[in-house]
């Protein structure tokens, strides 16, 4: 098996739950919110994990991460709005656009971790959060990109016993989704879904890859 396939901790969910719990002030204060770099040496990459709620909290915390937006895409419909994604018929996934330093970190450490905190084996579903738009899937803009996620994909699928149902495909119809979606943990961290869902998630990110935790 790959190395870092080896750092899964497939711990109940209930022990990261009770972690997310004691130490929610902890997570808060780790996730201090990250503007915009300046730099032209960024790149992008987009991410379908389930509710973005839950991937945002955990890339805004992420060493080399420079901003991380929620938003649509994927779909069969032009600006799409929440309301319109959750009636299930747009097509739209719900994802975050994930702009990074490659200087910093890599394609390959941001997958690796996308993979450890989402269940790439469900179809359409993650947790109780069922329907289209949390679906898993990986939306590259360059061919490069795809090559790397199609690698690390084929390795998680391998060590999975091939029920990987992680979608990769060429981005497009990216919607970026309404402001009140945006920092949405941070700003409601005691929020019921923020605390019994989204928390246990950046919980599990900060033991697994805490040489990847952003410390400013």
């Amino acid at each position: 098996m790959t190395n870092w396939l080896l750092m899964y901790q497939f711990r109940p969910f209930e022990v990261w739950a009770h972690q997310a719990q004691v130490n929610t002030c902890l997570i808060i204060k780790s996730g201090a919110m990250t503007a915009a770099s300046d730099s032209t040496n960024t790149h992008v990459i987009t991410l379908g994990g389930g509710c973005f709620w839950c991937t945002e909290a955990v890339f805004a915390r992420v060493k080399g991460v420079l901003r991380v937006t929620p938003g649509y895409c994927n779909g069969h419909t032009l600006n799409p709005t929440y309301a319109q994604v959750c009636e299930g018929d747009t097509g739209h996934n719900e994802v975050v656009r994930v702009v990074y330093d490659p200087r910093v970190i890599g394609l390959r450490e941001l997958l690796e971790i996308f993979f450890v905190i989402h269940d790439p084996t469900t179809l359409n579903r993650q947790g109780n959060d069922v329907g289209t738009q949390y679906r898993s899937g990986i939306y590259v803009s360059q061919a490069a990109d795809r090559e790397v996620a199609q690698q690390v994909l084929n390795e998680v699928n391998g060590a999975l016993s091939g029920r990987v149902v992680t979608e990769l495909q060429d981005l497009h119809h990216f919607t970026e989704a309404e402001d009140y979606h945006h920092d949405y943990f941070e700003r409601n961290p005691h929020q019921g879904y923020c605390a019994f869902v989204v928390a246990p998630k950046v919980q599990k990110f900060l033991h697994t890859f805490a040489n990847w935790v952003k410390h400013d």
